[in-house]
């Protein structure tokens, strides 16, 4: 009897070997700069190549890109640096400064000494020990990038990326950083910080506890809705990355009417309206 279970044992064995997640493997780094994680899989997914805007054209936000770049500089040299939340409206060019700030300090840089980037999702910042573990044993620097960072109630994910901003017992891997964008200055809705004020029997001690998360980065970077004129140096900046054959007062005109129908000044409606532009200006010369 008892032999005869053996087959489907092994078979059995067999089957949950092939359903329990691989044993996480760092390997293929030199094949590119920027990696998404995939936790399910335990492996970094490879990106040829990085869509980032050039640094120049993102206008409106020089201290921020001078904070960034030497924080970022600093780290690919194996100094000291801090994580980094870049918070605020939408579309001001958050992450496509993370990215930019990339693209620029490895341009200063030997293939071998590139910095690395890795995406990981909001949804897998519970893998986020597992993530550091593995690129602890790495002579490479890496900066973890999470994108559009928020929290609707203080869950697991929560505390996964606070012990690890923290550095927990093992401390941070000094050839990591992590760098996040978000809407909202701490990370959690007005309405539900308020919330535990209300019911909590020490409100101070609640609400520090919900924006604690944010301090544990020690490099802050606000974004805010630009001016009239900030926008239209955007605008100018990205025309005249493309030649665009248009006059100045002609681009401003039309770029103020784009901003009026969305409702908005940024950098992300500055650059949807150079590319409707750009097609207008094209489809009018094919046409004539």
């Amino acid at each position: 009897m008892t032999t005869d279970l053996l087959p489907l044992l092994d078979r059995i064995a067999s089957a949950l070997e092939r359903l329990s997640p691989a044993p996480a493997k760092l390997e293929g780094l030199e094949v590119a700069d920027a990696f998404i994680w995939q936790p399910e899989r335990g492996r970094l997914m490879p990106v040829p190549s990085v869509s980032h805007v050039p640094m120049e054209l993102l206008q409106g936000i020089d201290s921020q890109k001078q904070a960034l770049v030497s924080n970022t500089r600093h780290f690919a040299d194996g100094l000291t640096a801090n994580n980094a939340m870049l918070w605020g409206s939408r579309g001001t060019g958050k992450s496509s400064l993370v990215k930019a700030c990339h693209a620029a300090v490895n341009r200063d840089k030997p293939t071998g000494a590139h910095l690395i980037l890795v995406e990981i999702e909001r949804e897998d910042l519970g893998s986020l020990p597992e993530l550091m573990a593995l690129l602890r044993e790495s002579p490479r620097r890496f900066i973890i990038f999470c994108d559009d960072l928020s929290f609707e109630k203080e869950d697991r994910d929560y505390k996964a990326l606070k012990s690890v901003l923290d550095g927990g017992i093992a401390g941070r891997p000094t050839n990591v950083l992590f760098y996040a964008t978000s809407n909202r200055r701490h990370l959690m809705p007005r309405d539900m910080i308020e919330n535990e004020q209300a019911t909590a029997i020490n409100p101070s001690e609640a609400t520090e506890e919900k924006v604690s998360l944010s301090d544990r980065f020690g490099l802050w970077l606000g974004f805010h809705v630009c001016a009239q004129d900030v926008y239209f140096e955007m605008v100018r900046a990205y025309a005249k990355e493309r030649n665009l054959p248009i006059s100045d007062e002609e681009l401003c005109a039309r770029a103020n009417e784009w901003a009026v129908t969305r409702g908005n000044r940024s950098g992300r409606v500055a650059a949807q309206f150079i590319d409707d532009l750009t097609a207008t200006l094209q489809e009018d010369k094919n046409q004539s």
